[in-house]
């Protein structure tokens, strides 16, 4: 259709000269009458800029094909840019092609222009980064303190992950008898972000978590993205249960990170965030009471010196009232220091029956008294699934009275069976 209106314009004679201003007009009349030149996307890398009253003129250029295009941005939106031209930047650049017919030059006027590459996804990124801090999802008040001795924590990641082994191995140590919940789920891809979300999802509906971390290893930017998923932040921000992120990267923060109630690192440190270490706590707890052994006898001593001052005093004094005085003072000081004393053990026994009822509840051995048992492979390790074993596996079962050796034999379903073959052990 636009071939036809502007062969209109073509002089009736072939041989017939044309005129530049009769040229010049034809090919604008020709660029305007084209509806896909009206707004175009083109991209390349900007060899020269300049700014003028006007606007700025720059040049876009392609490398490979050695061509180049004219540009310009009016300085009424030179404002609106994303970003402005700078010779050697890789851009995308929206605009209109116009020709002035007085030169014959065909120019990009630009109204939008766009770092390409990684700087248009560093652009979209910041952009979403500032739209949700704008609603307050990154503030710091928001954040929940974390349980100081959470009873279950639940854990996603992959479960091809080292990230999983590293936080079995740092739970296992620092706080034995503590309740996982595994959620296996994608890290990694385009589907990892709904994968992801319905992992909170299934954590949260579960409702036996009182902590929830979400891991994965390190690895390059790209893998990481799609823990800047925008759903997958806000479900991780709308998550009732506190939250602590082991990503496994240091050069930057995901937005997973900055909406976490605790962002660490490693998934190891996101685990030794989660959980005190036993063995700390009773270190702990057995240095105090030795500090506390020491004070009272500081304050005993003292006391007992002042006694002996008192009585040295009272051989001083003779006369019978002064005496008198002096051992009522004395033995309402006894009183007071026996009652304090008293009163001072039997709080500080009934902490110590309060740790000793939770060291007791946390210990597996009471587990084995209630009839339950743990199999492990002849490496030691436990097995949890009938899937890693094999036929003829030994396998060593360890009960409240002591343990018995079996061997797996073929099973006649899908269900992997135990035969007893060794004698049980004392």
């Amino acid at each position: 259709m636009a071939e036809d209106w502007a062969a209109e314009l073509v002089p009736s004679s072939a041989t017939e000269p044309w005129s530049v201003a009769t040229l010049n007009q034809w090919l604008k009349d020709c660029v305007e009458a084209e509806p896909a030149l009206h707004r175009v996307w083109v991209i390349g890398e900007v060899s020269s800029a300049k700014p003028f009253p006007s606007g700025i003129y720059f040049t876009l250029t392609d490398r490979e094909a050695t061509a180049a295009i004219g540009c310009v941005v009016w300085r009424g939106q030179v404002d609106r840019l994303a970003s402005l031209p700078e010779p050697g930047q890789q851009v995308i650049a929206l605009g209109e092609l116009q020709l002035w017919p007085k030169r014959g030059e065909l120019k990009l006027v630009t109204w939008q222009l766009l770092p390409a590459g990684a700087g248009l996804q560093a652009l979209r990124m910041q952009q979403l980064h500032d739209r949700l801090a704008a609603e307050g999802l990154f503030d710091p008040d928001r954040r929940r303190p974390l349980p100081a001795f959470p009873q279950t924590v639940a854990v996603i990641t992959s479960p091809r992950a080292a990230a999983w082994g590293d936080i079995q191995r740092t739970l296992l140590q620092r706080h034995p008898g503590l309740r996982v919940l595994f959620v296996p789920t994608l890290v990694q891809g385009d589907r990892a972000p709904i994968s992801l979300m319905r992992a909170i999802a299934q954590v949260v509906v579960d409702g036996r978590a009182d902590l929830l971390i979400l891991a994965r290893g390190g690895g390059a930017t790209e893998d990481l993205s799609c823990f800047n998923d925008e759903q997958l932040v806000r479900t991780l921000a709308d998550c009732p249960i506190p939250v602590i992120t082991g990503i496994g990267h240091q050069r930057d923060q995901s937005l997973c990170d900055r909406v976490a109630d605790w962002c660490a690192h490693t998934p190891t440190a996101a685990a030794e965030r989660a959980v005190p270490s036993l063995a700390e706590l009773r270190n702990r707890w057995a240095e105090q009471a030795l500090g506390l052994k020491l004070a009272m006898d500081r304050y005993l001593q003292d006391r007992l010196d002042r006694v002996d001052l008192l009585q040295q005093r009272l051989g001083r004094l003779r006369p019978d009232r002064q005496w008198q005085r002096e051992t009522e003072r004395l033995t309402d000081l006894r009183r007071r220091l026996g009652m304090a004393m008293q009163h001072r053990l039997d709080r500080e026994q009934q902490r110590q029956r309060a740790l000793n009822q939770t060291l007791r509840s946390l210990d597996p051995n009471q587990v084995l008294q209630r009839g339950y048992s743990l199999v492990r492979d002849d490496q030691g390790a436990i097995v949890r699934r009938a899937a890693q074993t094999q036929p003829g596996d030994r396998l060593r079962i360890q009960l409240a009275d002591g343990w018995l050796e079996v061997k797996v034999i073929p099973p006649p379903t899908k269900i992997a069976q135990l035969s007893i073959d060794l004698k049980q052990s004392p």
